[in-house]
């Protein structure tokens, strides 16, 4: 029989509880030692010795690692093994040596790979960024529109209007996702593209995805628009444009307007807007694409996908306006913009490609 505390609590149950509790509190640390390793470049000079690497070999292969800390680095490398981002294998030269490998996702955070989230992860740890999180409870309590504007007294986007650092870093996130899903989204829904004859890329940022569209369909015309700070110094380049605006007041013309991770950034309200504003841009015929997550009701064997659009729900509440929504949440809004149907195509991991029609 199972030992009971002082409060009539079963022990072993508390303990259970505490761990979890404690996971939960130092969850953080996984995200820090990560952003230690890309630091180090501890991804690409493990690839770069092209076969398992063992520990002596890799703190010897960090230049600018201080002596006294050497003897630190098994402990990084320990828990970003348990975390899975990096693996260990024997050397296959008789010691019975282990030395670490990459993963798959370990190999998303080469320098060299196209399709590399170390910018993402950057971007998101930074102090910046990370600081509105201290100021969840005091915004929950006042009246200000997100916890960044109570942590930096303004909005994301107008903070990086006047901060090219984090603008910079902000765009340079945003660009390292597109890379991901232009690949995926040129490939397994090309059909979409076919017979339009323009798009126009909203919130596009720097054009990652829009010159992707603008080179795979040559014969279509691919506009950019972001804010006028955004689009600053990008150049047109044959059939792809760059134009400054605001979404909020009109949107340029085209067979099809493409909304790629914008409107979670947004209200219900403002959202209607976006897509009034998108209906009366797309020629007859035309639609809005939209890439977003579609948020999962039920998660059962699926739940750590569903924790991971639980997170990006919570960085929209401490961000900005918007929200992470489910199909009944986004049919809501496409009805109140004036639109007929829509068509959700799961083809994109988190989010799914969401076709609608005026």
């Amino acid at each position: 029989m199972d030992k009971v505390n002082v409060n009539g609590e079963n022990v072993n149950e508390l303990l259970q509880a505490q761990g979890h509790l404690w996971n939960h509190i130092f969850s953080f640390i996984n995200s820090m030692s990560l952003q230690c390793a890309i630091d180090l470049d501890i991804p690409d000079i493990i690839k770069k010795h092209g076969k398992p690497m063992t520990i002596t070999k890799l703190v010897a292969a960090l230049p600018t690692l201080h002596p006294t800390k050497a003897c630190n680095i098994y402990r990084l490398m320990r828990i970003l093994v348990h975390s899975g981002f990096f693996a260990q294998k024997k050397l296959g030269d008789g010691t019975g040596e282990d030395g670490y490998v990459l993963t798959g996702a370990s190999r998303l955070l080469l320098k060299d790979n196209p399709l590399s989230a170390a910018q993402f992860l950057k971007s998101m740890l930074d102090p910046v960024l990370l600081q509105p999180w201290h100021f969840l409870g005091a915004w929950l309590q006042n009246d200000d529109r997100t916890p960044f504007v109570t942590a930096h007294g303004e909005m994301l986007w107008d903070y990086c209007g006047h901060h090219p650092r984090v603008n910079n870093s902000f765009n340079e996130a945003m660009a390292s996702d597109a890379r991901l899903v232009n690949s995926i989204l040129i490939d397994k829904y090309k059909g979409g593209f076919e017979g339009l004859n323009s798009l126009v890329d909203v919130g596009g940022g720097t054009g990652t995805l829009g010159k992707a569209v603008a080179d795979a369909f040559p014969h279509m015309e691919c506009t950019v628009f972001d804010l006028p700070h955004v689009v600053a110094g990008q150049l047109d380049n044959g059939n792809l444009k760059y134009v400054g605006g605001n979404m909020f007041e009109e949107v340029p013309a085209a067979d099809a307007v493409l909304l790629k991770w914008i409107m979670h950034d947004w209200s219900d309200e403002e959202c209607v807007k976006i897509l009034k504003h998108s209906k009366k841009a797309i020629s007859s015929g035309g639609k809005v694409i939209i890439i977003d997550m579609v948020m999962m009701k039920n998660g059962k064997g699926k739940e750590k996908l569903m924790e991971t659009q639980l997170f990006i729900d919570m960085v929209m509440m401490v961000f900005l306006t918007g929200k992470e929504r489910n199909e009944e949440e986004w049919a809501k809004l496409f009805s109140e913009a004036g639109f007929s149907g829509y068509k959700i195509i799961p083809i994109l991991g988190l989010r799914s490609v969401i076709e609608v029609y005026p």
